[in-house]
């Protein structure tokens, strides 16, 4: 999919004032691995600049294009992941103007393809160790 030439750092932006709101333990489990600068380089380029691609063009083609995109998006979504990426597709802030046109069966389509593709779930337990839990998983 030819990715659409949004400013990443306002993307970036985004995504962080987006952590600053997400309840525990989502805004822990994603800002510890938003410090890392190779996780954070391959949650831009392979799940929310393809996300913010299917939003904005989303809206001009036609239904084969689009779920042929969505399609071809292959990738996995670990739950704090999704937290974060939701308001991208449901109009909160930056990608408003976006997303405005969008129709309702496509943002669907979007929130659907955030919860159905799961990662391994996030290990949770009080007794797990935290470097042991952000390497295992990365």
């Amino acid at each position: 999919m030819k990715l659409f030439s949004f400013p990443l750092a306002s993307l970036e932006k985004a995504i962080h004032k987006r952590v600053l709101t997400l309840p525990s333990p989502h805004k822990e489990w994603f800002a510890e691995r938003w410090q890392q600068k190779p996780y954070k380089k391959a949650f831009v380029e392979n799940k929310a600049m393809p996300l913010v691609t299917l939003v904005a063009k989303g809206k001009n083609w036609d239904d084969a294009t689009f779920f042929e995109a969505l399609q071809e998006w292959d990738v996995a979504f670990y739950e704090a992941e999704a937290e974060v990426l939701r308001p991208l597709v449901q109009g909160d802030g930056l990608l408003q103007l976006m997303q405005k046109n969008l129709p309702a069966e496509r943002v669907q389509a979007l929130l659907t393809k955030l919860e159905t593709r799961r990662a391994a779930p996030v290990a949770t337990a009080p007794d797990a160790a935290p470097a042991a839990a952000s390497t295992a998983t990365d």
